[in-house]
């Protein structure tokens, strides 16, 4: 497949590495590795070698249980080369959430971080889901009958792998939350994050001498998004394992960072960490963030010590960008997610799919369209055919938008809660909670929470002659989801209301229980 070398995401190494061999790629910031484009891309190439002699085929999957690292990033670029699609999994997740995803995508091959031995584990033994990775690859040493990954790539050749994958082909799949208490995985091209590259690079001002700091895990979109626009731009990367705020604070000023994505929640306690004032900050251009709009009190904050916040909305289905509110109408335009950005298009919908004019104070959902929207969702045509509609993603978010086509989220018409920058869908945590012998129903909203945003609240109708503490019912949740996931607040009621169909009024819940969160 040499004559679609530039539509191979693999193949972007490969050109940077004869452009620019001896420039820094990637460096590790808490074990100080460093690499140049050559060494990568060599490092990559060996990782590669190593799944083919595995006889992996184009289209097989490899999923990847592991914090912010170099092995991960080999991981992305190896099997983009080879035409394996990378399935990123969520180390935050629980064994029986891991065990799904494994199965549900039927990863032949998994690479993972030791420390992840006993979840996985847990996960290999769960009843209902029996993954069916035949290859163990584990960074850090090796168990059981997981290979060391470390041995094996640096015993394998470094020559260029045949490039078995272009365009269309599937690269990754990414796994969301899911509205019916699955998560659903969706599938990314080669060509559609190209294409989410090209609409940053275009959009935003990254330079080709910027250092971009990844302190967002690489299983979400806005985390493994950088990874590839890095290398395509030919900036450098400072990797971040895993999120700790002094640590990141020595990070921008030892390696002089100068952009980086983040979370609105991430923005405000980068402000209340005491030590702030010990280091200097002063090569950050910009921060861009997305979730939830920034208070003005916060974005003046920043701009008077010369940072920008450039404030986005965008989905995993879209292969990260969607709008963009830039510095120069945050002011004026305070609460927007902004306007289309480049190689996007935006429109607004009422219920019954009629476009909705601009400057109109009434609520629609947003459709985007580009060359960066996903393929669908793996295994589940019903629910592709549902968001991918004659070309435009069905987001499912429901905004207004003013005469000059700025975009205000209002409402989530699928009840997603936004906690911390993760994904919340109320749905999941409900089912975990009707499964409990002490529970008849249960229903989970979002509330205010001051230092994350959103914080799920659980709503629990009792079985007969059962009394649940909220310690009981915590304790629950933790068994079976990740702690983000798991409900802080917990409220008795005697029934839950509902509509005249018989589905749960959530708009009445919200009324009933308005929050805020006292943490």
């Amino acid at each position: 497949m040499d004559n679609f070398t530039h539509q191979n995401i693999g193949a972007l190494l490969t050109k940077r590495a004869a452009i620019t061999p001896g420039r820094e790629v990637f460096v590790e910031f808490e074990r100080q590795r460093r690499f140049t484009f050559a060494e990568l891309n060599q490092r990559c190439n060996r990782l590669a070698q190593v799944l083919l002699s595995r006889q992996l085929s184009p289209g097989d999957r490899v999923a990847v249980l592991a914090k912010n690292s170099i092995e991960f990033v080999e991981a992305y670029f190896a099997c983009a080369k080879i035409g394996c699609a990378l399935v990123p999994v969520n180390w935050r997740l629980a064994a029986p959430e891991i065990a799904y995803i494994l199965a549900d995508c039927g990863a032949s091959a998994l690479i993972y971080d030791a420390e992840f031995e006993d979840t996985l584990t847990q996960a290999s033994a769960h009843p209902d889901y029996k993954p069916v990775v035949q290859h163990r690859l584990c960074i850090g040493g090796s168990a059981g009958d997981a290979e060391d990954y470390d041995a094996l790539v640096q015993a394998a050749s470094a020559d260029e792998p045949p490039l078995r994958a272009a365009d269309g082909d599937l690269l990754f799949i990414m796994y969301t939350s899911g509205t019916t208490g699955h998560p659903k995985g969706v599938m990314q091209s080669h060509t559609t994050m190209l294409w989410s590259h090209l609409t940053s690079l275009t959009t935003s001002d990254i330079r080709g001498d910027d250092r971009y700091m990844l302190p967002l895990p690489m299983f979400h979109v806005s985390g493994l998004n950088p990874v590839s626009l890095v290398v395509h731009r030919g900036a450098s990367g400072v990797i971040m394992r895993e999120l700790e705020m002094t640590a990141m604070f020595r990070c921008i000023d030892q390696e002089k960072v100068n952009i980086f994505t983040s979370v609105p929640a991430l923005l405000q306690f980068m402000l209340d960490v005491p030590e702030r004032s010990s280091y200097d900050l002063s090569s950050v251009r910009w921060i861009s963030t997305g979730a939830a709009p920034v208070p003005v009190s916060l974005l003046r904050k920043y701009e008077a010590e010369g940072i920008a916040i450039h404030q986005a909305y965008g989905l995993t289905e879209a292969c990260g960008p969607g709008t963009l509110l830039l510095p120069e109408d945050a002011e004026r335009k305070v609460g927007s997610c902004g306007r289309p950005q480049m190689h996007t298009e935006a429109r607004l919908v009422d219920l019954a799919g009629n476009d909705i004019p601009k400057g109109s104070d009434e609520p629609g959902e947003i459709l985007l369209s580009g060359p960066h929207m996903m393929l669908g969702y793996w295994n589940k045509p019903e629910a592709t055919a549902e968001t991918l509609v004659d070309g435009w993603l069905h987001t499912g978010d429901i905004a207004t938008w003013d005469e000059e086509g700025f975009f205000t989220i209002c409402d989530r018409k699928k009840d997603m809660i936004i906690s911390g920058g993760e994904n919340i869908y109320p749905a999941e945590i409900e089912n975990v909670l009707a499964a409990c012998p002490e529970v008849r129903e249960a229903a989970v909203i979002g509330v205010p929470s001051e230092k994350w945003g959103e914080t799920p609240l659980a709503i629990v109708v009792p079985e007969a002659g059962e009394t649940p503490t909220p310690e009981s019912l915590q304790a629950w949740c933790t068994e079976q989801l990740a702690g983000y996931k798991v409900p802080r607040i917990y409220e008795l009621a005697e029934s839950l209301p509902r509509n005249a169909s018989g589905k749960l009024n959530k708009p009445q819940l919200r009324q009933q229980y308005p929050g805020p969160a006292p943490f």
